[in-house]
């Protein structure tokens, strides 16, 4: 046999092997990117974008100092909330693909150390901005 030619075959067959190793992975690393819905905070699909905004932002263990601040710098109004361990905003986002507004009253829920553990979003109505 010619040893150069055995080499040429080896060569050949790990070819396809490595493509499908690639596409595996490939495969593998999308669908778990595609699990981000389990996440959602709302069943509310006009407050899905305020949603990812927020998922983006404030991930769990986000202190409650960050997250006021977050609200208080972008302009939302907080309100009163029943309980010690929360912060109650109104979040208004307009949708920039159909220029529609949406508006949620966002709960956050915070641990004995003050992190954040939960939020979850509600629909509020959406009134007229005020200057």
């Amino acid at each position: 046999m010619i040893p150069g030619r055995n080499f040429v075959w080896q060569r050949a067959a790990f070819q396809p092997m490595l493509s499908l190793a690639i596409m595996i992975l490939l495969v593998t690393v999308s669908g778990n990117g595609c699990k981000r819905t389990s996440s959602t905070h709302t069943s509310d699909l006009r407050l899905q974008k305020i949603d990812e905004m927020i998922n983006a932002a404030l991930p769990p263990g986000t202190p409650r100092t960050r997250v006021e601040y977050f609200l208080n710098s972008r302009g939302y109004r907080l309100e009163d909330s029943s309980e010690k361990n929360s912060v109650v905003a109104i979040v208004r986002r307009i949708d920039t693909d159909t220029l529609e507004p949406a508006t949620a009253r966002a709960t956050f829920h915070f641990d004995s150390n003050d992190k954040l553990t939960s939020y979850e979003l509600q629909s509020a109505p959406d009134v007229p901005l005020r200057p």
